[in-house]
């Protein structure tokens, strides 16, 4: 069985992500999506709000999963039993990025091959920073967010 990670803050859950999530069902037996504590970034919403977003977003979707994490993805991943961590681009800079965080969980884990898989171009400019701020501003997200998810309001 293919097992994928889907990991990220999803801070939150946006249709550029459900786009990338969709594609990489097409490849994978089974995707854990896995929210991650970042102590770099302060998050809009809790963990646990998080899960509930991606948890609407995903409910006509079958073979994922959604859990939370601390820690290093690449721990998470063998914990999961997964051999592949899959990651969203949107732009060349996004890939310069990525690239470097996949070189090193190959040295880490050199069993676990990170997938890039790039959002479709109607989703490119979709960034979960700017779905929080027209949250914050007290916009409309539901272009930016699936059905079910976006009547997320921010108490």
């Amino acid at each position: 069985m293919k097992i994928a990670v889907f990991p990220g803050s999803f801070d939150p859950f946006t249709l550029g992500h459900l786009d990338v999530l969709r594609s990489a069902l097409k490849l994978f037996d089974k995707i854990v999506v896995a929210v991650g504590y970042n102590v770099q970034k302060s998050g809009l919403f809790t963990i646990e709000e998080r899960v509930n977003i991606i948890e609407k977003s995903i409910e006509n979707l079958d073979n994922v999963e959604v859990k939370s994490y601390q820690g290093m993805t690449i721990d998470f991943c063998l914990k999961e039993g997964a051999s592949f961590i899959v990651r969203g681009l949107r732009t060349t800079t996004d890939f310069e990025l990525e690239r470097v965080i996949a070189q090193a969980n190959t040295k880490m884990a050199p069993s676990i091959i990170t997938v890039f898989i790039p959002s479709g171009h109607e989703y490119s400019f979709i960034t979960s920073t700017v779905v929080r701020d027209v949250l914050i501003n007290g916009g409309d997200v539901t272009s930016f967010m699936a059905d079910g998810a976006a009547d997320i309001s921010l108490k």
